[in-house]
Parts: C-alpha cells; sequence; structure tokens
C-alpha cells in the first residue's frame, strides 16, 4: 500500500528531527571534552547551521521560523513593547516559579546550583570575560535557542499534529520541555522547571505575537544581559 502525501511528509519530516537531533546532541557530546562551559553555545551554532541547511535546500522561507515579512509600518516600532512584555513575563514567571519552588521545599533559592557557580563564577569584576557572554548570549541564546525553539520546534510539532484546539498548546509544550531539559545539565531540577515554564511562555508569546520572532529575541536577550550585568558588577538581585 502507497503512502498518502501526508504520510510521506510526516516521515521526512521525523527523518529531519532526528537528523537535527543528533547534530545537537552529538556536537555538544563532542565540545564537552574540549570545554563544556562553551559546549551549549557550540553545539547551538551547529544546530541552527543544519536548520539553515535543511531550509535551503527545501527553498524554505525563513518566515516559517519566525522571521516574518512586516505587513504594515506600525509593526516595527509594536516589537518593542511587545519585547518589553517579554521581558516582563520572563522575569514574573522566572522569580514566581523559583519562589514557589523555594516555598514548597523542592529547591532553596539562596543557593546557587553547583553547575552554574562552576560555569559563570568568573564573570564578576572581569569586564572580558563579561563581554564574551554578552557576545554569546545574543548569538547563541537570544538568536539561536529563540529560533531552535520557538521559530523551528514549535513549527515542526505543529505539523504533526491535527488541526484541533488542543494542538497549539501541545506544540509550545513538548518544546518547553526540551528547552527546560537542556538547561538542566548545569542548572540541575529548578533550572529544568524554572526554564521549562519560561519556554512555555516564550512559546505562547510568540503564538501571540503571530509567529514574529524578534520580540521573542529582544526580550531573551535583554534578560540575559541584565542577568549577567548583575553578576559582573556583584549585584544581589
Amino acid at each position: 500500500m502507497s503512502l498518502t502525501p501526508s504520510h510521506r511528509s510526516r516521515i521526512e519530516l521525523l527523518i529531519e528531527l532526528v537528523l537535527v537531533a543528533i547534530v545537537m546532541t552529538g556536537s555538544k557530546a563532542l565540545f564537552d571534552q574540549v570545554d563544556w562551559r562553551f559546549a551549549g553555545p557550540f553545539s547551538m551554532g551547529c544546530t541552527i547551521t543544519t536548520i539553515a541547511l535543511i531550509s535551503y535546500f527545501r527553498k524554505e522561507s525563513w518566515a516559517n521560523l519566525g522571521f516574518r515579512k512586516l505587513r504594515h509600518w506600525w509593526s516595527g516600532p509594536l516589537i518593542l513593547p511587545q519585547a518589553l512584555l517579554g521581558v516582563i513575563v520572563i522575569i514574573g514567571i522566572g522569580a514566581g516559579a523559583a519562589y514557589l519552588g523555594d516555598a514548597l521545599g523542592a529547591w532553596n533559592v539562596d543557593e546557587t546550583p553547583e553547575g552554574v557557580e562552576a560555569r559563570w563564577g568568573n564573570v564578576e569584576g572581569n569586564l572580558p570575560v563579561y563581554l564574551l557572554w554578552l557576545a554569546i548570549i545574543w548569538t547563541s541564546a537570544a538568536f539561536g535557542e529563540e529560533i531552535f525553539f520557538r521559530g523551528y520546534l514549535i513549527d515542526r510539532v505543529g505539523r504533526f499534529l491535527p488541526k484541533a484546539r488542543w494542538a497549539s498548546f501541545i506544540a509550545i509544550l513538548i518544546p518547553a520541555l526540551i528547552f527546560g531539559a537542556v538547561h538542566a545539565y548545569y542548572q540541575g531540577f529548578r533550572g529544568f522547571v524554572v526554564t521549562g515554564l519560561i519556554g512555555l511562555a516564550l512559546g505562547a508569546l510568540y503564538l501571540a505575537n503571530k509567529r514574529n520572532l524578534w520580540p521573542n529575541i529582544l526580550a531573551h536577550g535583554a534578560v540575559d544581559t541584565l542577568g549577567f550585568t548583575a553578576m559582573y558588577l556583584d549585584l544581589d538581585i
């Protein structure tokens, strides 16, 4: 029995996702042997390169990954308040989830996870290291993670799902779980939960902004910049 176009498309999509997963995990495992602190950004770079090549050979528009053409003159300025809303949501959910977990006894917010200290403990007062991480933030985290976890994964997961009311929630839930999981290797269980919830919120904002990725990119980069600036200046926030 021959496959229908729909089944054939899903099989091709599954093969693509497996390929991307192999590149992501394989490159991270490889660079872990060199310097684990930078394995994540290195892996994200390899992953985004793979996605770009797939999009090129498929002649697929980057609009499918969130880089949509602005339709109206006011669409550009509107990105800034959308990004500001993203900043508020990220900080609110991140802090709220962290302190709720502390209240429930899941973790202690006064204790910094060992992996976080080992990875970023030398940022304080060190201008070259601070600037290096700012560059990584805006390339690997703000652009890379938003392209992959929101633009790419939400699109691909959504293609698997039937057209139903619950499909949009599943399409942002699965990438959010993966987003939390890839941060758990140095942030632990607390990082998985808090980052996963932030990923869920960013996915919802992405869909609410009609799959325009720019507000997410700006919000993600701004929040991480605030966090690293606080570490550099040794501010207790």
